[in-house]
């Protein structure tokens, strides 16, 4: 089994383990159970395939299963919409491996002009791998200073799960970094040739000692909206409402907004901080 099927057997074994056949819908039928969750069987039975199917397709060697069959395989797993996304892509076998593009990302005047607009709020422009290609003064001032870092080492996975401040300054640090986490499995499952990535997950992997079980777990996630929390050393608790999307042209970058109540405490500390910051 190549690296890809090995990726989507982990998948599908790691989404089957954590239905019971109670949340599937199932009568339990007095069988002892080696592991927890539902049995090959069982999630054949509910995708409407043979078992004999279903186990090729967790072993990697079933090709090009139908649109029908990897829907039929989401509802049956009871996937989300970012879990069905990558079970697509891991059951893609485009003709020639899918690479990141090479060139460096660069964010058009447009959007620059944008983020500098929204002065009030905290913006940044992401790239591949959570690169931050571009913020705004208040991103710089909530979360850190990325333009200080040298062009490589910007980038929010790293700074979220390596920089000893984040897990002091990031509200629910835990939560937010297993989100980040989730979000670099995603985009490996997008572009599984990428070794940019590959460097980056191995950087993780050997820095930081909770990614390695984060990583295993094989969740994944689509960001584009929520909350965030941040501990700043100035001006004290910040709370956020955030938008990611991805601006028109390119789908490999996501503007990301961090909004606030207006009136707010933290629309006040907000303005504190901008006040101090262009002193």
């Amino acid at each position: 089994m190549d690296d890809r099927g090995r990726e989507l057997a982990d998948f599908l074994r790691s989404r089957r383990a954590r239905l019971t056949p109670d949340r599937a819908g199932l009568p339990e039928d007095g069988r002892a159970r080696r592991v927890p969750g539902l049995r090959r069987d069982e999630a054949a039975r509910l995708a409407g395939v043979s078992t004999e199917y279903y186990t090729r397709l967790e072993q990697g060697r079933a090709q090009n299963p139908s649109p029908e069959v990897v829907e039929a395989l989401a509802r049956a797993l009871q996937l989300d919409l970012s879990e069905r996304e990558h079970l697509t892509d891991l059951l893609a076998r485009p003709s020639a491996p899918r690479r990141a593009p090479v060139t460096p990302q660069r964010v058009r005047p447009g959007l620059h002009l944008m983020l500098q607009t929204l002065d009030h709020v905290p913006a940044f422009v992401l790239g591949r791998r959570t690169d931050v290609l571009a913020a705004n003064r208040l991103a710089r001032e909530v979360l850190t200073d990325f333009e200080a870092l040298p062009a490589n080492r910007r980038n929010l996975a790293r700074y979220y799960l390596l920089d000893p401040e984040a897990r002091t300054r990031v509200g629910d640090w835990e939560q937010i970094a297993t989100d980040t986490v989730a979000v670099l499995r995603l985009e490996a499952g997008r572009y599984p040739q990428d070794r940019q990535l590959a460097d980056l997950v191995g950087e993780l992997t050997l820095k930081c000692p909770e990614f390695s079980g984060w990583w295993n777990d094989h969740r994944v996630l689509h960001r584009s909206h929520g909350t965030k929390h941040y501990h700043h050393p100035l001006v004290g608790e910040l709370h956020f409402s955030y938008e990611s999307f991805e601006p028109p042209g390119d789908t490999d970058q996501t503007l990301c907004v961090y909004n606030v109540e207006p009136g707010s405490e933290t629309a006040a500390s907000l303005r504190l901080l901008s006040a101090m910051s262009i002193r």
